[in-house]
């Protein structure tokens, strides 16, 4: 025996160990040595399992919500694809049932669209405002007065009624009195009264102040002049917009303009109330086609910048100027607009008409017609 040691008896130290199991035991001996590492493979594989179903089914999420953009994509335009048809044939048979009444002027933006009353010197030009046509001085009983003594001349402005005009264009004040004054140059219409109503206001004092010599006097009916804020021209002109206009006007627009049309007409006629002969002469249809929708949302939409821009020169007007508002106008102020406009030009002649709301033509034709027939007198 070896000194320092302890005699090693079986069954000192069995009582610590820990008990077994011989099941476990007889696996543990069958099992291969890397088997302890298995489960760790196995979760490492569930995982990528997880994050494969994950990303399959992200990816049938967003492949349902892009056919579902595809299919909703190709409703709206199948729906505005058939809008724009429908729209299209009311046009036509707009067109078809209001045919022109007048004749034609060619000039190099197109042809004109024009009537021709009287006889007699000086002849007497009558422009209309935004959105409507020859048919509202028609309408009126101006022209019928008018006629008795000289010789009338009633245009459709490009876009509007019967005139077309030409796309790509920015159809601004001074364009249209470009190609009104062609027109009068091939009519032989030398030194013209010019009347303009309402946005035809702008295009009246162009012609005034780039062509003088050219224009015997102006009348300029419930005219907007100076730069206001206006919420219309937020509702108003999209129609005439680039882009988005289009789509507006070959589908929700022209809908909107027939619900909205009757509560325009009694503020436009207010305080009077609208007039039957306008009601019984005006195509309804015609200016509602989209294609008129769009020169007058253009034409809303130019009003302010247009008349901050002329504002400079209105104190360089060399032509008499008769300027007549209505005192109960709801469309445009006349104090800010025809009273500041009067005191601004140098031969302006203030007439306002007390009762009178914008369609002041049409509440008082026979003092309109009288103020245009002293505008014709000058020399």
């Amino acid at each position: 025996m070896l000194r320092g040691r302890s005699e090693f008896r079986p069954g000192k130290y069995e009582a610590n160990k820990p008990p077994t199991n011989p099941d476990c035991d007889a696996a543990a001996a069958t099992k291969p040595a890397a088997a302890e590492f298995l489960p760790v493979q196995q979760l490492r594989h569930q995982q990528m399992l997880t994050r494969t179903r994950h990303r399959s089914a992200l990816d049938k999420r967003r492949e349902v919500r892009s056919s579902r953009r595809v299919a909703m994509a190709a409703l709206a335009g199948a729906v505005i694809g058939g809008l724009a048809v429908y729209w299209n044939r009311r046009a036509k048979q707009a067109e078809r049932e209001n045919p022109p009444i007048g004749q034609f002027v060619s000039t190099r933006e197109g042809p004109l669209h024009f009537i021709e009353q009287g006889s007699g010197e000086p002849s007497i030009v009558l422009l209309h405002g935004n959105g409507t046509m020859i048919e509202d001085f028609l309408a009126s009983g101006v022209v019928d007065r008018l006629a008795r003594s000289n010789r009338v001349v009633l245009f459709d402005r490009p876009g509007y009624g019967h005139s077309p005009r030409r796309r790509g264009r920015i159809w601004t004040a001074r364009r249209h009195a470009r190609v009104l004054a062609e027109a009068f140059a091939r009519l032989g219409l030398v030194r013209p009264v010019v009347v303009g109503h309402s946005w035809a206001t702008l295009v009246a004092l162009v012609l005034g102040l780039d062509s003088p010599r050219r224009i015997r006097s102006l009348v300029l009916l419930s005219g907007y002049y100076n730069p206001t804020f206006r919420f219309d021209v937020l509702f108003l002109s999209p129609p005439g917009l680039p882009i988005i206009g289009p789509l507006l006007r070959w589908s929700v627009s022209p809908l909107i303009a027939r619900i909205i049309y009757p509560a325009v007409l009694r503020r436009v006629f207010a305080p009077g109330r609208v007039s039957e002969r306008f009601l019984a002469a005006f195509p309804r249809e015609l200016a509602l086609r989209p294609s008129q929708l769009a020169a007058s949302g253009g034409a809303t939409g130019l009003m302010i910048p247009s008349a901050a821009l002329l504002r400079r020169r209105y104190n360089r007007l060399a032509v008499p100027a008769f300027v007549v508002a209505g005192t109960d106008d709801r469309i445009v102020d006349p104090v800010r607009q025809s009273v500041r406009l009067a005191r601004e030009i140098p031969n302006g002649r203030l007439y306002l008409l007390p009762g009178c709301g914008h369609m002041l033509h049409h509440q008082a034709p026979d003092t309109v017609a009288g103020i245009i027939e002293r505008a014709s007198a000058i020399g």
